[in-house]
C-alpha cells in the first residue's frame, strides 16, 4: 500500500489542495465581512434574506475549511471583523449601495465561487477534501439559483444581449 491509500484524512494535503482550503477560508471570511456591511445597505426585505443566508453558507465554510487547515498544521487566515448593525437611513443616500447593485454582487460572488470549488475539485486527490469542495458547489448552485430568482422577480437582472435567429430577407 503506498502514502495516498486507505483513509483520506491520513493522506497529507498536496500543496494545491493547501492552497485552496486556505485560500477559501480567507474569501468566505472577508465575503462574511463584506456581506455584514451590505447587510445594513439593504433595504428590501427578501434581499436581507438572501445575504443573510448567504452569510449563513460562508460561516459554515468557515467552520469545515478551518478545521482541515487545524488538522493539517497550517496557519489560519485572518478574519476581518463583521460590521455593526446601521439604520438604512442613517446611510446618506448617495453613499448607499442599491439593492439591485447588492444582488449583482452576491451573483458575481456565488459564480466566482463556483468555479474556485470547481478548480479545488479538479486539483484533489483526497476525496475528503473534494467531497467536500463538491458539497460547497452544490451550495453556491442553490444560492445562486434563489439570487437569479430574486433578481428576476424584483426586476434587477440586467439580461446581456439577446440572441435571436435574424429574420429571412422578403
Amino acid at each position: 500500500m503506498g502514502i495516498l491509500s486507505g483513509n483520506p484524512k491520513d493522506e497529507p494535503l498536496h500543496y494545491g489542495e493547501a492552497m485552496a482550503v486556505w485560500t477559501g477560508s480567507l474569501s468566505c471570511k472577508s465575503m462574511i465581512a463584506g456581506y455584514s456591511t451590505l447587510l445594513n445597505h439593504a433595504g428590501d426585505q427578501d434581499l436581507k434574506k438572501l445575504i443573510e443566508d448567504a452569510m449563513t453558507v460562508e460561516r459554515t465554510e468557515v467552520k469545515e475549511l478551518d478545521q482541515v487547515l487545524k488538522e493539517n498544521g497550517i496557519a489560519l487566515p485572518p478574519a476581518p471583523p463583521e460590521r455593526p448593525k446601521a439604520n438604512l437611513e442613517d446611510i446618506p443616500v448617495g453613499a448607499r449601495f442599491q439593492d439591485p447593485e447588492i444582488a449583482a454582487s452576491i451573483s458575481r460572488d456565488i459564480g466566482m465561487g463556483l468555479s474556485a470549488c470547481s478548480m479545488a475539485m479538479a486539483q484533489c486527490i483526497r476525496e475528503d477534501i473534494g467531497t467536500m469542495f463538491a458539497r460547497f458547489h452544490a451550495e453556491k448552485i442553490r444560492l445562486g439559483h434563489e439570487c437569479l430568482q430574486l433578481t428576476k422577480a424584483k426586476g434587477w437582472l440586467i439580461p446581456p444581449p439577446l440572441h435571436h435567429e435574424p429574420v429571412a430577407a422578403k
